[in-house]
């Protein structure tokens, strides 16, 4: 608790002993009622002000008008009929502990974000004539070069110069298993460094980091509002001056009536109570708290999952998702070349990776360096001799004295080599040493290890279509999306070709139903920004598909996606349930209060009592764990 919530417990506690204790004791007259006066004083003299304060603002008709009007006046009846004064003093009472719970449920939601959100950093450190400078991390210029010591927060996106260490990213990811870093591995900011020394060399100022965005990402969520939020607002906005009237009329009409009409005892004092209890019955407090604090609660647990939601428009949207369309690089597949298979070889295995590797050792292409990664070791450059590449074909060299062909078919062809045909996925390298057929490699993007499991996930959760956009050749695009079980998948396409695409299937979807976009590349952002909702790999992802995207997913896993589904309905149906109950038992109990078969202990639970059962309600959502 904090220090607001313990004087507010003080002051509930107080007042309840005053009660109890004039419970036990005999007062009278004028004495009676100062005596019951010093506890709902002491309890409600705030929501008294407020009250004030909104009559003079113009902004009457609130919860602490409502609470206002009823206990003064129930205290007005007191005074009149019989003296009772704990009804109001209940009335006001157990509206601060419904206040104090729901304080306490909102300070939990927003502890749980700060608390895995606790990624800003205080300082850098800059390394100055052998001794470590400790600076504002705003005055780190890009390119400069910082040091992180063990158990510190990597301040600024960069690159690592020097040292080995583990990272801590549950923070941004969720994850609790450590992270291994190296020198030339990037590295992003708001991870803590577990043991190494590290020398970083920054990309980004502080400003443009991961941190720094992640943090504005949190804090501008509850700006973005629901339609179920918004839908609230309006309707508290209206409700209330129309409860105040009803209650009005309530306590003048049927008195008039009976009067003049019936010429029967007026009985303003009967009526006046049944509209004071109306009035507590009907204060809107459990829809107008419990709404806001579900989707709150529901960023929080998102968050907590390492899934980063930007507002409760987002939540509530992605719950109604039935189409997910995924970019295939970096998205479903690792976006890494990587050697699949070694066929129709002459010789070991290892010893034709190593020659290729020698071979391919002068090119920075990105098959080149899988086949480097492939050999394992060190590689020899002296044993390389007469390297020449022949654009669109290969590469022919000398390999310790042997002639060496390695590339597609049309060098083979070039050099009349006979080859195998290969009937596997992937990029085909074949080789000849000394004019003799060696063997292929197959070197292809492997999918995630997690791709299948999240199609058959997302398939379980209510996806009634999956979509890949891609452009790669067709032929790699169908295998994977026949691997995945894919519903349609679409090849060959430019950013352009792409954004067409996610048109067309937004024109031929239910009306009702919303569409994702899952990627992660800078030619996904315009992508991103088309579909209901955008969903952005945010560890390795681009700056611009972050930007653009409405979600994102903070370790790149394709689990995250169901899990964030799942997450989303978890709170649309919490906040469905809380305006069902709530509405539900204002509308029997309002009815039964105008009928005269209620009395305030009843208008306190219709009240106090719902808005305490749907705050309960409302801090499930950030429990996400089990889903």
């Amino acid at each position: 608790m904090n220090k607001k919530q313990k004087k507010m417990l003080i002051r509930i506690l107080l007042a309840a002993a005053f009660m109890i204790g004039l419970h036990f004791i005999e007062i009278e007259g004028w004495y009676r009622f100062i005596a019951y006066m010093i506890p709902y004083l002491i309890v409600g003299y705030d929501i008294l002000i407020k009250a004030g304060k909104g009559i003079l603002n113009h902004q009457v008709f609130d919860e602490c008008f409502l609470m206002a009007v009823a206990t003064l006046g129930a205290i007005a009846l007191a005074i009149y009929d019989n003296g009772d004064y704990t009804e109001a003093i209940a009335v006001m009472l157990f509206y601060q502990i419904g206040e104090l719970f729901q304080s306490y449920a909102v300070g939990k939601s927003r502890r749980n974000i700060s608390d895995l959100m606790d990624i800003r950093p205080d300082y850098a450190n800059i390394e100055n004539n052998g001794t470590l400078e400790k600076v504002d991390p705003d005055e780190v210029e890009i390119g400069s070069v910082i040091v992180v010591q063990p158990g510190e927060k990597v301040p600024i996106d960069g690159i690592v110069l020097e040292g080995n260490s583990s990272l801590n990213t549950s923070a941004l990811t969720g994850e609790s298993l450590p992270r291994d870093i190296k020198a030339g591995d990037a590295i992003i900011s708001g991870c803590i460094n577990m043991s190494g020394v590290l020398k970083i060399k920054t990309t980004k100022e502080f400003d443009e980091s991961t941190a720094s965005k992640i943090l504005d990402l949190v804090e501008n969520a509850s700006s973005r509002k629901s339609r179920s939020e918004a839908f609230i607002s309006r309707f508290a906005r209206i409700y209330t001056p129309a409860v105040c009237y009803s209650a009005l009329a309530l306590a003048i009409l049927p008195p008039i009536v009976r009067m003049f009409g019936m010429n029967l005892d007026p009985q303003w004092h009967v009526w006046v109570y049944r509209a004071l209890t109306f009035l507590v019955i009907s204060c809107p407090c459990a829809l107008v708290i419990s709404i806001p604090l579900s989707f709150f609660a529901g960023i929080g647990g998102a968050s907590k999952a390492g899934v980063l939601v930007k507002g409760s428009n987002y939540l509530e949207t992605l719950s109604k998702t039935k189409i997910v369309v995924f970019d295939k690089t970096g998205t479903l597949t690792q976006g890494v070349f990587e050697v699949s298979g070694i066929h129709h070889n002459q010789i070991e295995n290892d010893k034709l990776i190593e020659i290729a590797a020698l071979a391919e050792s002068a090119s920075s292409h990105p098959i080149s360096k899988s086949l480097q990664r492939a050999y394992h070791h060190e590689i020899d450059r002296s044993r390389v001799k007469d390297i020449q590449e022949i654009s669109g074909h290969g590469i022919v060299a000398k390999v310790d004295g042997q002639d060496i062909l390695i590339g597609n078919t049309r060098l083979m062809e070039k050099y009349h080599i006979p080859y195998k045909e290969c009937h596997h996925t992937g990029t085909i390298l074949h080789m000849a040493i000394n004019g003799q057929y060696a063997g292929h490699v197959v070197i292809s993007d492997m999918l995630k290890p997690t791709s299948l499991k999240a199609m058959q996930a997302l398939k379980s959760c209510g996806i009634e279509k999956l979509v890949m956009l891609t452009g790669d050749i067709k032929k790699v695009a169908d295998s994977i999306g026949q691997k995945l079980g894919l519903d349609a998948v679409y090849s060959n396409l430019l950013p352009g070709d792409k954004v067409e695409k996610v048109e067309e299937l937004l024109l031929s979807k239910p009306e009702h139903a919303k569409l994702a976009f899952v990627g992660d590349g800078i030619n996904d952002a315009p992508v991103l920004s088309r579909a209901d909702i955008g969903i952005a790999m945010g560890a390795m992802g681009s700056d611009a598909a972050i930007e653009a995207a409405d979600i994102v997913l903070m370790d790149d896993d394709p689990m995250q996606i169901p899990k964030a589904i799942k997450i989303s309905k978890k709170c649309l149906r919490i906040v469905y349930e809380n305006i069902v109950f709530a509405i539900g038992v204002k509308l029997i109990c309002l009815l039964l209060g105008a009928l005269g078969l209620t009395n305030m202990w009843i208008a306190i639970f219709a009240d106090v009592g719902v808005m305490v059962i749907a705050v309960l309600n409302a801090i499930r959502a950030l429990f996400v764990n089990k889903l």
